[in-house]
């Protein structure tokens, strides 16, 4: 939902491309998408690594409502400038196919959410690895390093869970899950 602070370009009366939008402009148009978020936002002022500020969080998107290893998708992946992490891509290069929620995440909490991401799937898939072949996890990156205590590695399998928990066909926008942005002045450098 776009706030009275901050309009979107289309309520600017520009237009981008020639596709109409859906009802709410989101990805959460195409039938079945729910997205959830878990924000994280502790403390102020000077930088104590490991323990903060906090202005991080996770956001994860489910492109159905099922099962998505029982249903997997067609999916593909392209690179645009190389330099972030996307666990999981080769999987859906080689094989086209997506059988995870796709998580978004701080850079040095990549490996924690992928932890949490085959927690859920272990829970929702008590086959897997026994009669089931296994799965790779979807976890994107974004260096908020700048912006957070990073070294803290604040995500953890509980946030993640209630970000899945949480998803829905209506998205909050803003400085929420892994878009938490921080003001100028709660983090203090040095």
């Amino acid at each position: 939902m776009a706030t009275k602070l901050r309009r979107r370009v289309r309520e600017c009366g520009i237009g981008i491309g020639v596709t109409d939008t859906g009802e709410q402009n989101s990805i959460t148009d195409v039938p079945g998408v729910s997205v959830g978020h878990e924000t994280l936002i502790r403390g102020a002022g000077k930088l104590v690594p490991g323990q903060g500020p906090v202005r991080t969080g996770v956001t994860i998107i489910l492109p159905h409502e099922g099962n998505l290893y029982e249903e997997k998708l067609r999916a593909g992946v392209h690179v645009q400038n190389g330099a972030g992490e996307l666990t999981g891509s080769l999987e859906i290069m080689e094989w086209g196919i997506l059988e995870t929620p796709i998580a978004l995440t701080n850079t040095l909490n990549i490996g924690l959410v992928h932890d949490a991401i085959v927690h859920y799937m272990l829970e929702e898939n008590k086959d897997v690895g026994d009669h089931a072949r296994v799965f790779l996890p979807v976890v994107g990156e974004c260096d908020d390093s700048y912006l957070n205590d990073i070294r803290g590695r604040h995500v953890k399998l509980e946030h993640v869970l209630k970000a899945i928990k949480a998803a829905d066909r209506k998205v909050m926008e803003g400085s929420v899950g892994a878009g938490t942005e921080c003001p100028h002045w709660v983090l203090k450098r040095g």
